[in-house]
């Protein structure tokens, strides 16, 4: 492959991962300053607790089970009551009460019902946008989706980065400053890490 041609791809690489990742990346730089600073950051937890008892019908749908998730004639009632929207992720049972966490970016849910007197607590939890956006940040309590989000996401930031050091590397004579900038870019985080460490 000829070098004209061979710059002309990696600019390609450069331009298309670079567009295809500016939103995230000022998502990623944001949030990172978010969450370096989260204890200066006030936040005031909003909670919303329902209250009530399971109708007869769906308390013995639930009855002689022990394990697994909570059966979908429960999961709709929830829904179409409370608008509670439970997943059919695994819950504890305990014998006389199931127990089933919701955790979610930027809060948690809880939803436990009493097997005996069929009355169950549902409570909800939301933290705000800053706490929703750093969980996206680390992934947290988010679904396979966003998972493969930020995976895709890594691999085209990586290629902006290698395409963007072959394009420094290969203007480097046409601007002197810049091997000493890049050397300064690694460096320095070196130098922090080693008075961090001591």
């Amino acid at each position: 492959m000829k070098l004209t041609s061979m710059l002309g791809t990696v600019r390609q690489w450069h331009w298309i991962s670079s567009a295809v990742c500016l939103v995230g990346m000022i998502l990623f730089a944001f949030t990172g300053i978010t969450l370096n600073h989260a204890a200066d950051i006030p936040a005031e937890p909003v909670r919303n607790t329902i209250e009530d008892d399971v109708s007869p019908g769906i308390l013995s749908v639930l009855e002689g089970r022990s394990e697994g998730a909570l059966p979908l004639a429960v999961r709709r009632w929830l829904a179409d009551q409370h608008g509670i929207l439970a997943p059919d992720s695994e819950a504890e049972w305990d014998g006389a009460e199931i127990y089933l966490g919701m955790p979610k970016p930027g809060g948690d849910a809880w939803l436990s019902i009493d097997l005996e007197s069929g009355s169950f607590i549902y409570e909800n939890t939301d933290r705000g946008i800053i706490s929703y956006l750093n969980d996206l940040h680390k992934g947290r309590n988010t679904n396979a989706a966003w998972s493969w989000f930020i995976d895709i996401f890594s691999v085209l930031c990586l290629v902006f980065s290698l395409s963007g050091l072959w394009l420094l590397a290969r203007y480097a004579k046409q601007r002197p400053g810049t091997w000493p900038l890049v050397t300064l870019g690694v460096v320095a985080p070196l130098i922090l890490l080693v008075l961090a460490a001591h």
